[in-house]
């Protein structure tokens, strides 16, 4: 099928592929890719490139598609043009998102496309990098682990001085090669570990997510957010163990539900219906589990597209805090670095409002040599901080297992 619409001067020709795609090997080194489980979108060159804050970028990016926007009956959420990249972490920042050039999109039944802005090449060859992988790496962790567990208290003394309920603190650690860190191989490996998670690349950020922030198809909308960790020891009893455990941890349990209540708050006014479990359910991971409330809605008719809906949750308590100003201005004072798209959304929308856009946690910042690794943990009034920096190192193994190869 061939679906060639133009407005404004350009045109969008999205074809259907014969053959699945592998979409990491598409979208390169250099490319933009978000996957689950094999589907998804993989996107290379830039079109258009749409800036501003968290947000404003709704109505630009919302604009932008429909100055090329293809016909409705093209048939798959992700045909036609789309708008992919990560959002900040801080609401107050300047992002953006790209619209590809190029786009092969991939559904969950291995039905394939190619969607191309008239003027570009069909292929937009991958960037030549030297391709052998890096052998020698050195290990920082920017702050010392007195340091953080230090300012760990601090930040357990003002949540229990009742300025606020909950407040999220990241660690970040930095990671120096010997040649570029090239992320089609740490893409590859967080794919192999993590197969259940959201594999996504956006210009040096890259990660496999657990947590979907939102997905839009159509009216139908789906948010699942985490809180509550616990380690997996890879031996079944115990493991059932420590989640039976998790489930029953009073601390958990209400640091979770902060984050459902305020998902759940947000997105009442938008939807006709809103169905949110009564408790929790485990989420299994390689190393770890979390608690995950699955959350399903029906928009209203004229219900707000994919990344509107992101703009609206983030952050949410599970990567910020509660009350989100409060936890986000005792951030400022006390955590001393810049999270850039770490804990912010990343994802894609299309012309239709279709999209998804998932947590961007589990995730590194890639620079030639150098990874940044970021980890955070939520932080309320029994909090213990030697368990919080454990719980980081934890959650950092996710990263290090990919981007450290020696």
């Amino acid at each position: 099928m061939t679906v060639v619409r133009t407005l404004r001067g350009l045109t969008v020709r999205t074809v259907a592929l014969d053959e699945p795609v592998d979409l990491a090997a598409f979208a390169g080194d250099d490319g933009l890719l978000y996957e689950h489980e094999g589907a998804g979108l993989a996107g290379r060159g830039v079109a258009m490139r749409i800036s501003g804050r968290v947000g404003e970028l709704p109505e630009r990016v919302t604009r932008a598609l429909h100055s090329i926007h293809s016909h409705a009956d093209v048939g798959l959420p992700g045909c036609g043009p789309v708008a992919m990249g990560a959002l900040p972490f801080d609401p107050d920042a300047e992002g953006s998102l790209v619209i590809p050039a190029t786009v092969v999109g991939r559904a969950a039944d291995g039905t394939s496309w190619k969607t191309t802005v008239a003027g570009w090449p069909e292929e937009v060859a991958p960037t030549p990098v030297e391709r052998r992988p890096p052998d020698r790496f050195t290990l920082e962790a920017v702050r010392s682990h007195e340091e953080w567990c230090d300012i760990a208290a601090r930040a357990v003394e003002e949540v229990r001085s009742g300025r606020l309920d909950k407040v999220v603190l990241a660690r970040e650690v930095r990671v120096e090669a010997n040649r570029p860190i090239l992320p089609v191989d740490v893409l590859g490996r967080l794919r192999a570990l993590y197969p259940s998670c959201r594999l996504f690349s956006v210009e040096g950020f890259v990660g496999a997510s657990p947590e979907i922030l939102i997905s839009r198809s159509g009216t139908a909308v789906r948010s699942h957010p985490l809180a509550g960790t616990i380690p997996r020891s890879g031996d079944p009893a115990v493991d059932a163990r420590m989640a039976e455990a998790l489930l029953g941890s009073a601390k958990e349990r209400w640091e979770h539900q902060l984050v459902v209540d305020e998902v759940a708050a947000a997105l009442m006014p938008h939807c006709e219906v809103l169905e949110v479990p009564e408790g929790p359910s485990i989420v299994p991971l390689r190393n770890v589990s979390h608690l995950g409330t699955a959350i399903m809605g029906r928009l209203r008719a004229d219900g707000l597209d994919a990344l509107a809906l992101a703009a609206l949750l983030h952050p949410t308590p599970a990567v910020g805090g509660a009350p989100t100003a409060e936890a986000l201005a005792l951030l400022a004072e006390l955590e001393g670095l810049d999270r850039g798209r770490y804990a912010g959304a990343v994802g894609w929308v299309d012309g239709n409002g279709d999209g998804e856009f998932a947590v961007g946690i589990r995730s590194a910042e890639l620079d030639g040599t150098t990874a940044r690794l970021f980890a955070g943990v939520g932080i309320v009034a029994d909090s213990d901080p030697a368990a919080e920096l454990a719980e980081t190192q934890l959650k950092l193994q996710a990263l290090l297992a990919a981007v450290v190869r020696p």
